[in-house]
């Protein structure tokens, strides 16, 4: 039995408000025990069509919790998904506005950007692989509205799978050109390095996580459109982040990400 209407659409109002604000706001799992994974879905999806209904524009779709760091980080145990809205990139060396966000932490991921419709419900990583254009490194900035103790996989969904921004840089690079399991990363925060990874830590492969996703949607009645940016999932545990430090990502052959939180 999922949660009324009304409450799913009071819960994205709380989640609108608690964002406006900046502010954190107790657990949805903490007030209704029994909600489940598409009750949070519901929420997330009426706090999206309020967005969009504002003028905002989609522009890509993030995944988490698809890497072992993740879940051991989070104690939580299968993938989620987000959208992102155009007014949450930045270039690579941004200064973000660090009163932005609530709990700031970052993570190393990759993103693919798409050049054709990916549809499940038997979407594999051949079609994720022919269906990008390029694949780019990308810092995700983690973004929680819901009280971190004692969240579920059920909290972060409806939180928008926790998504607060993106940065995007390094070097744009063909999914044909690159193995990509063994694209790395060093993760400096204020030039001491915090986290290391390789991408193969993203479910084997940073594309089964796309392919798990367009899967994901067909559930839902959508699908993976031209043009949308993809954040795979990250390859490292999270790194907090505090007013005035300075974050710099190096993908090696793919190039740095920088930017700095203010």
């Amino acid at each position: 039995m999922m949660l009324p209407p009304d409450t799913i659409a009071d819960l994205a109002a709380e989640l609108a408000g608690a964002h406006r604000d900046r502010a954190v706001i107790p657990r949805l799992t903490a007030r209704y025990p029994d909600a489940t994974v598409e009750d949070s879905y519901a929420v997330q999806g009426v706090w999206r069509d309020q967005r969009l209904a504002a003028g905002y524009r989609l522009v890509g779709r993030k995944i988490g919790l698809t890497s072992k760091a993740m879940q051991s980080a989070t104690g939580i145990t299968e993938p989620d998904y987000g959208v992102m809205f155009d007014d949450t990139v930045w270039e690579n060396g941004a200064v973000l506005p660090f009163d932005d966000f609530s709990n700031v932490r970052i993570e190393v991921e990759l993103a693919f950007l798409l050049n054709a419709p990916l549809e499940g419900p038997a979407c594999t990583i051949f079609d994720v692989l022919r269906a990008t254009e390029y694949v780019v490194p990308a810092l995700e900035v983690l973004n929680s509205h819901f009280e971190l103790e004692g969240r579920t996989i059920v909290d972060t969904i409806a939180d928008n799978a926790a998504y607060g921004g993106l940065v995007v840089g390094g070097n744009p690079t063909p999914p044909d050109v690159i193995d990509l399991r063994w694209i790395s990363a060093l993760l400096y925060r204020n030039e001491n390095i915090e986290e290391t990874g390789v991408a193969a830590g993203v479910l084997n492969h940073p594309a089964t996580g796309v392919a798990w996703l367009a899967n994901k949607l067909h559930q839902h009645g959508t699908r993976l459109e031209a043009g949308e940016l993809i954040l795979a999932g990250s390859f490292t545990r999270p790194t907090w982040i505090s007013r005035g430090d300075s974050v710099l990502c190096d993908y090696g052959p793919m190039g740095t990400i920088s930017c700095r939180f203010e």
